[in-house]
């Protein structure tokens, strides 16, 4: 298994064991082409769409999780069009910082992902 594949895995259980419903590589079509989606992860009213990346410190610009975070945003409101609900488009990566919001996507450290879903309404709410 590649160490992607375990990261995603990884942050696909994490959600699990919040009560999340969670399917993995979520792919669809529109007049866009195809896209995929990492993770779905649903609870009562709330649906993430999560991209699992694995930046490190070594191979990290803020430019780039900034690019990546436009890219999910446009990709989530595709989606949402098909599935007619609303998604919150998240970004998990390996980076060490802070929780913050780019281009209308959530960009979550894996070290922070645990209390982000804990507290996930405060968050929403903060970064809203």
């Amino acid at each position: 298994m590649k160490a992607w594949e375990e990261f995603e895995k990884f942050i696909k259980e994490i959600a699990e064991h919040h009560g999340f419903h969670t399917e993995h590589r979520v792919i669809f079509k529109d007049d866009h082409g195809r896209s995929e989606i990492d993770i779905l992860a649903g609870r009562f009213d709330l649906i993430l769409a999560i991209d699992a990346k694995r930046y490190t410190k070594s191979w990290y610009r803020t430019s780039a999780i900034k690019r990546e975070a436009k890219k999910h945003s446009e990709r989530c409101k595709r989606f949402e069009k098909i599935i007619g609900k609303s998604v919150i488009p998240v970004i998990v990566s390996l980076i060490d910082d802070r929780i913050f919001k780019y281009g209308g996507c959530l960009i979550i450290p894996v070290d922070k992902f645990n209390d982000f879903l804990n507290n996930i309404y405060l968050y929403l709410e903060e970064f809203a």
